[in-house]
């Protein structure tokens, strides 16, 4: 069997977003390592196995273009009421709440909030098939 371990993204500036991502998610730092032309930083928490590993590209100062074959990131979280407050709180500017009820059954509550590099993150409410 395959066992997942961890998605990355190329991001401009490693000091704001190991701090979104401690912020909004909880993540630390739980290994880095330095090269010549780039940075990698792995990003974990208790909750999950599961690493989110940030790339550095020394030298890179314009923003990377995303392209049309990026989805999102997802996160599961106990309530995602307080989550979205804090997160506006914060400036963040997430986006609206989602009640996504096809047919009248609540499939799942979320929201998408966008890191500072743009990635879309998904934030979906614990429960069902999140459970």
């Amino acid at each position: 069997m395959a066992k997942m371990v961890h998605s990355m993204i190329r991001v401009l500036d490693e000091e704001r977003s190991v701090a979104f991502y401690r912020d909004a998610f909880g993540l630390e730092v739980a290994d880095r390592l330095d090269f010549d032309n780039f940075t990698l930083i792995y990003l974990s928490n208790a909750e999950s196995h599961f690493e989110l590993e940030l790339t550095v590209n020394k030298g890179t100062t314009e923003a990377y273009d995303l392209g049309n074959g990026y989805g999102h990131l997802a996160f599961v979280v106990d309530d995602v009421d307080p989550l979205h407050a804090r997160l506006t709180e914060a400036g963040y500017e997430p986006r609206k709440l989602t009640d996504f009820s096809p047919g009248g059954t609540l499939l799942a509550r979320f929201f998408f909030i966008a890191d500072p590099d743009g990635y879309q993150i998904e934030v979906i409410q614990k429960g069902g098939r999140f459970g």
